[in-house]
């Protein structure tokens, strides 16, 4: 369960989230604070600078600091927040060292697990220069986290050097097909609504997947596609070569060559319904 909220007063206003993980407060707290670096998703639109952030850190008890990290060994680093409140298993709170936005996390016990609430304050005349990140972010990565961290490595998952980007005219639409066909996973929610979706300060809304350690990111194709032979094509290597091909071609995508293992290697090039086509391969078991 997750969902967000806003509301205003005379004094400030506030953004609200929530999510319900499946592990009890204490641990809920920890995971919070200790494991930040493996549960915030690398990317490239979610640090300040993303071209040299190494670590993202919590530092415990009052007075610690929420840090971007650049560099161990000389302490280069960016402050986010100073925390206020630090009450393991039960609330923390951290006032933006950025902006002037207030940040309190509750973690209260249900009879499942735990309900971490994310409550961000502006003050009246207040600025938010992204200090209530953290009640987007939350919801989409932490309880996702929680869910798997029991079998997940700890150690940070960063991005291949090697990314792609495909432009299509209605790149949400072409989001929840990519993902409903071929079985893509977005660290994020996928877009609804008008589709292309209405630009934004900095462009085109982002929509991302993750293909292992790769990142394909959707943008909004500008112009028409050339008629002509695709010069480039995405290769997707996939655990079960079999399945994906059976799900692909009874759910949409048009198959233009065959599963086949010509030289050892099962795999097969489907086309998406903009006329992008994709090759899938299978996976060797040590590939990420």
């Amino acid at each position: 369960m997750s969902g967000s909220a806003q509301a205003s007063s005379g004094e400030d206003r506030s953004v609200t989230s929530k999510v319900e993980v499946a592990v009890d407060p204490k641990t809920a707290f920890a995971a919070f604070t200790e494991e930040l670096d493996l549960w915030w998703v690398r990317g490239p639109i979610n640090h300040y600078a993303g071209g040299r952030v190494v670590a993202m850190r919590c530092e415990p008890g009052i007075g610690g600091r929420l840090l971007e990290v650049y560099d161990e060994t000389t302490g280069d680093a960016l402050e986010l927040g100073r925390i206020m409140v630090w009450e393991p298993g039960k609330r923390l709170a951290w006032r933006s060292s950025l902006d002037d936005v207030r940040t309190e996390v509750l973690f209260e016990s249900t009879a499942t697990g735990t309900l971490v609430r994310v409550v961000a304050r502006i003050p009246l005349e207040g600025e938010d220069r992204g200090g209530t990140a953290w009640t987007r972010v939350v919801p989409k990565w932490f309880g996702p986290w929680c869910a798997r961290r029991d079998r997940a490595p700890r150690e940070v998952r960063d991005l291949a050097r090697l990314a792609l980007a495909v432009s299509y005219r209605q790149p949400a639409a072409a989001a929840h097909w990519l993902a409903n066909t071929f079985g893509f996973e977005s660290p994020d929610p996928l877009p609804e609504g008008a589709d292309p979706l209405p630009e934004t300060d900095y462009g085109h809304p982002w929509i991302e997947f993750r293909l292992g350690n790769s990142s394909l990111m959707l943008s909004k194709l500008h112009g028409d596609r050339p008629q002509q032979t695709p010069s480039h094509m995405p290769w997707v290597y996939v655990d079960n070569i079999t399945e994906h091909y059976r799900r692909a071609s009874t759910s949409g995508a048009t198959v233009i060559q065959q599963l086949a293992s010509p030289w050892g290697l099962p795999f097969y090039i489907a086309e998406d319904p903009e006329g992008n086509r994709w090759t899938f391969a299978q996976a060797r078991p040590t590939m990420r």
